[in-house]
């Protein structure tokens, strides 16, 4: 079947919270120190979300995000049709926070779905968007990543607690014709869920209740295991990255910029040497923000186009690995 549309990201935004929780500050309250952090992350600070600040939830970051999206792409609330919201950490179990969000925003004409995919929940999003589009269901899509990990985190444990931050990216995703040269070209997603352990939350869904006593041990935070992370993490994204290029009939040259998600810069580093991919055309926040979840690719993706490193007309390679566990790539003409 051939597809009559494509779609084009024409607006991005973002959005974090004020407050920068640097290692400093952090090597204050657990064994571990500001050099200790940046050897092994790459991470200097994090933005943190104030607990109780109504501007500072999810949804209120996701505002924040989409509005700027939307005055990019020269849109209004009310035309978007649809509203794809990417988060692990919602505002409330039920109503989902794509309502919350729509409530908010006046989105008055769109239909609004959470969707979870942990870190890589953005590209899955956008994957979703693609697809509505090109079957000709809907014309314009909200997509936006947003997280406020702050209130899953362990802050007690070194080897989580030093990572993640709070924050959310936007886009607009507009229908375009099939040949139109600016345009999303292909998506590869792809989960194995075998791997479940090595990043979960084990206390907080139907399964396991959270209780006084499995607060108390941590039950209903983050728990991860690092080094097994580590080489699955550079393994997915190395062959998402190289299977997007293959499929597509391109070569690394043809690639302006590479857009991982920003879990830990060894990784990011790990999987650039891997691809023979020179550092020079990856494009990365995680000094200032952390690991923001599925915030990171939009967000990320929002700072190039506004600086101008992200031209009309370049090549964007985005790559995602996430809980579940979850990856994929999705490459775009910008």
């Amino acid at each position: 079947m051939t597809n009559l549309y494509a779609s084009r990201i024409t607006g991005t935004g973002s959005a974090f919270p004020k407050r920068r929780l640097t290692n400093l500050e952090i090597a204050q309250n657990i064994e571990t120190s500001d050099e200790w952090i940046r050897e092994r992350t790459g991470i200097v600070e994090r933005r943190i979300s104030e607990p109780g600040n109504p501007d500072e939830l999810n949804s209120s970051l996701g505002l924040a995000a989409a509005k700027r999206a939307l005055e990019m792409a020269g849109k209004r609330p009310e035309d978007i049709d649809q509203i794809l919201y990417a988060t692990a950490s919602p505002d409330t179990i039920i109503p989902s926070t794509a309502c919350w969000l729509q409530q908010k925003l006046g989105a008055k004409n769109a239909w609004a779905l959470d969707m979870n995919a942990a870190c890589s929940g953005f590209l899955y999003a956008l994957t979703v968007a693609d697809q509505f589009i090109k079957t000709g269901s809907s014309k314009t899509i909200l997509v936006i990543g947003s997280e406020v990990l702050s209130t899953f985190v362990n802050w007690k444990d070194r080897g989580s607690c030093i990572l993640f931050g709070d924050g959310a990216g936007a886009v607009i995703v507009e229908r375009t014709t099939a040949d139109s040269p600016s345009r999303i070209i292909s998506s590869h997603l792809h989960s194995d869920g075998s791997f479940w352990e090595l990043l979960h939350v084990p206390a907080g869904g139907s399964a396991m209740e959270v209780t006084a006593a499995r607060h108390a041990e941590g039950l209903d935070k983050v728990h991860m295991k690092g080094k097994e992370i580590f080489k699955v993490a550079v393994k997915t994204l190395s062959d998402y990255a190289a299977l997007a290029l293959e499929v597509n009939h391109l070569k690394l040259s043809d690639l302006d910029w590479f857009i991982p998600h920003q879990a830990n810069l060894r990784i990011i580093e790990a999987v650039a040497k891997r691809l023979d991919l020179p550092m020079e055309k990856v494009l990365l926040n995680i000094e200032r923000f952390g690991n923001t979840s599925s915030a990171t690719v939009p967000s990320m993706l929002d700072e190039a186009v506004r600086d101008g490193r992200i031209k009309s007309g370049q090549t964007v390679l985005m790559d995602v690995f996430g809980a579940g566990l979850t990856y994929g790539s999705v490459l775009v003409r910008w």
